[in-house]
Parts: structure tokens; sequence; C-alpha cells
């Protein structure tokens, strides 16, 4: 199997933390050079000591606030008028806040749809004709199983997620022909700060501990456990490896199983 991504070129958003970082570390774990693209400079640096160097990976990091299009269309713009070059990209950002859908105004959907559907299509016009020139090209999203599945009380995030999810669908068609490939990437509970975050907040509305509330989720999955950041990070390298040519169009659920839907 050829999962070699030596001399290959990724740009991993939302990679300070979570499975931004986790999929940095696994793309280059298979030797791909990795610059690390978010708006915290501090996690950025620690991130970046993370990432392998021992088959001679160069890594470096970009800035940008991904609720800000223009601020990601001017880094990514002064960043390919180096000379750069982008093989791989991994579109990731961080969800709307939560709440019911007829609770939402306008300006939340407006704001989600900038920094993750306007963001990532920014991206994708700066590193596509590098992408098309070689003949070779892997567009990973992560997104959610909400774009199967949506989740409740998640209003604003599984509306947006879902033009996300068709986005890229049309992407893949469009790209194909050059060697390209668009995939979306959905991840279920896995041992992130967020789900820490999540479990703590939802121990406190059920009054219960968060081992508890941490149990509980993991019985609601077939696996009858929680995801890791690396299980999830290893899923994205591989669609981005050569070994992964002839998949494209794909929602790909990384979830231990929990969703009920085909």
């Amino acid at each position: 199997m050829d999962l070699n991504l030596i001399g290959r070129n990724a740009l991993v958003c939302g990679s300070s933390q979570g499975l931004g970082l986790a999929s940095a570390i696994e793309l280059a774990g298979l030797g791909a050079n990795v610059t690390l693209f978010s708006r915290n400079e501090e996690r950025l640096k620690d991130a970046l000591l993370q990432l392998d160097v021992s088959q001679g990976q160069q890594h470096q990091y970009l800035i940008a606030d991904f609720s800000n299009s223009t601020n990601v269309k001017d880094v990514i713009s002064h960043f390919m008028q180096k000379g750069n070059f982008i093989d791989i990209l991994i579109n990731n950002t961080g969800g709307p806040k939560a709440g019911n859908i007829l609770d939402a105004n306008e300006e939340e959907f407006l704001k989600a749809f900038e920094s993750h559907l306007i963001c990532n299509h920014i991206l994708v016009q700066a590193v596509l004709p590098g992408m098309i020139k070689s003949g070779y090209g892997r567009i990973v999203n992560i997104i959610s199983t909400s774009v199967k599945q949506p989740i409740p009380g998640l209003g604003v995030s599984n509306t947006i997620r879902g033009a996300v999810a068709s986005w890229a669908k049309t992407l893949a068609g469009e790209l194909g022909q050059y060697g390209i490939t668009v995939n979306n990437v959905l991840p279920g509970y896995t041992r992130t700060a967020r789900y820490n975050s999540l479990i703590q907040g939802n121990a406190t509305k059920q009054n219960k501990s968060t081992d508890e509330i941490d149990q509980q989720y993991a019985e609601s999955i077939p696996l009858k456990r929680i995801g890791t950041p690396a299980e999830f990070g290893s899923v994205v390298a591989f669609l981005c490896s050569p070994a992964a040519g002839y998949i494209s169009g794909i929602n790909l659920p990384v979830d231990g199983g929990r969703l009920s839907c085909l």
C-alpha cells in the first residue's frame, strides 16, 4: 500500500489543537511537509514541535482568524505569491455555537457561512492552480456527522455543515479530471478539548460526574468507547495518500458506528 507523502506539502487548518493537529501529526508521520494554519500563535508554536521531522520534513505555520474571510484571503494569497506549493488541503474550523435553529438570528448563519464555506472556498481557489499543474491534489474537509443525521440543539451547525458537504461533492465532480480528490471526514465523539468541555457541561446540567457522562456517551457507541485523535488523524492522512487515489466525493464517518443511518 502506497502511503508515502514524502515531498508532498500539506496545509492544515485549525491545526493548533484537536482534530486538526491530530491530522497534521499523521500527515507529517507519512513524510509530508506541513503548514499549520490557525489564529493562536503560541499554540501553533507548540504544535509545530509535535510534528515528525525524521524524514527531512520542513514545517511552518500561518496565522489568521477564520471568522474573518478577508484576513484568511490576505494570508493565503501572500503565502502562495511567495512561491509556496500545496498538494494537500485540510479544511477544518471550529463549529458554530450550540442552540435550537429557531432561536438563531441571521447574523449567526452569516458568520458560520463565512468561517466555514467561504474560507474553505478561498483556500481551494488559492491552492488549486498548483494541484492542477502537478496532476495531484487532495482536499479533505473535517465536518460533522450532522451532514448525514442532524444533531439536536445544533441548528446553525447542522445547516452550514450540510452546505459544506454539498459544496465538496460539487467540487469532487469538477476536479476529478485533474487527478484531485475531494472528501469529507465526519468525526464522532473523540477525546479532544472540545469533547472534554462537552461532557463537563452536561455533567453540570445533569448533576452527574464527568466519568458518568463519559460512560453514557461510550455506551451510545457500538464500539463502546470514545475515539482518539490519532485514530481520526489516520483516516484523514490515508485519504491524502496515493493509496486513496480512487476515493472521491464521500462523507466518511469516523464515529465507532454511532450513526444509525446508512
